[in-house]
């Protein structure tokens, strides 16, 4: 009850569009499903401070991790509407909105974490923030969400095969309920915050996602089987909404993209440090970290690769494989 108010409380705020600018533009809000500490709200709350401080605090932020305003498709919301400044998502979350996207959560498009890096710093990552720049929305960076593995209940994942009959949560986006369909999964949509409750009472066998996550979330504490399947490494995006952005003036504007940018960086030394941390929590606690046939997962999905390759986001692919 306490979120729902919350959230009803900003939305008649963005509503009421304030004449005396204390909230729009003195006080920013930014929220985050991720739990406080998680290297994502690490940056953001890094973003803040330096926000503050460089406008002799003119200009603060008021952060609110752990899913607090809502879900990701709530946190966009009120973002779209102006009664958030920024929120961090994942590029699952937009797909359905912005079909460009839908490469990034694709399958092997990456070889590893130095190859996502150096194309989202590059030219496919300004192409993409651009495209994202729509609907009331503004993208500002992308951040790091880890290699994803698959993790569940009952037994070890080897193969593909292994995958058959098993009810996985994926995000709410038409390309991973395709890939978990591709590998044989019965591919089930729902929200972070409720997997916890889901494996706990069988209601899901399994889901996706990345060490951190895993970990930060306590799903490790239910399910004890994890493989590193390595099927996506699909980023997050910093969110900046457009009606707030209208109402600072030019120089605030500047400021809060190089902050944004900037704070890649701060995200990225705390995901890199946190990483392997995570990883041997949950081995310590009774987690199987199965050895997966890579090449038997990576042909299962290879038809959707292939028709994305000769389709319109070819030119995206190529640039992209380029920097491989």
């Amino acid at each position: 009850m306490k979120r729902r108010q919350a959230i009803a409380g900003l939305t008649g705020l963005a509503a009421l569009q304030m004449p005396d600018r204390v909230w729009a533009e003195t006080v920013l809000r930014g929220a985050d499903v991720h739990v406080d500490g998680y290297p994502t709200v690490l940056a953001v709350q890094w973003l803040g401070a330096e926000l503050e401080r460089r406008t002799d605090g003119r200009l603060r932020l008021i952060h609110y991790p752990a899913g607090q305003l809502g879900r990701e498709a709530d946190t966009l919301t009120l973002v779209r509407h102006g009664a958030l400044a920024l929120t961090r998502v994942t590029i699952a979350a937009l797909n359905n909105a912005f079909p460009d996207t839908a490469l990034l959560s694709m399958p092997y498009v990456f070889d590893d974490v130095g190859h996502l890096r150096r194309a989202l710093d590059g030219d496919p990552g300004r192409r993409l923030l651009a495209h994202l720049s729509n609907r009331g929305q503004i993208a500002l960076c992308f951040y790091d969400a880890g290699v994803r593995g698959i993790y569940n209940i009952r037994h070890p994942v080897a193969t593909p095969a292994d995958l058959k009959g098993l009810k996985l949560r994926v995000p709410a986006s038409d390309v991973f309920l395709t890939i978990m369909r591709r590998l044989g999964v019965n591919a089930t949509p729902l929200a972070f915050g409720e997997v916890y409750s889901a494996l706990q009472t069988g209601l899901i066998d399994g889901a996706e996602n990345n060490w951190m996550s895993f970990v930060s979330s306590r799903q490790f504490e239910v399910a004890k089987h994890w493989s590193s399947s390595e099927h996506s490494m699909v980023p997050d995006v910093l969110l900046l909404s457009a009606a707030v952005d209208a109402r600072l003036q030019p120089q605030d504007r500047e400021l809060i993209r190089d902050l944004a940018r900037q704070s890649v960086g701060v995200m990225r030394a705390a995901w890199d440090r946190a990483l392997a941390t995570a990883r041997q929590r949950a081995l310590e606690s009774g987690v199987v970290d199965t050895a997966i046939d890579r090449q038997a997962f990576a042909q299962a999905v290879e038809p959707l690769i292939a028709e994305l390759a000769t389709g319109k986001q070819a030119g995206l692919y190529a640039a992209i494989r380029s920097l491989a």
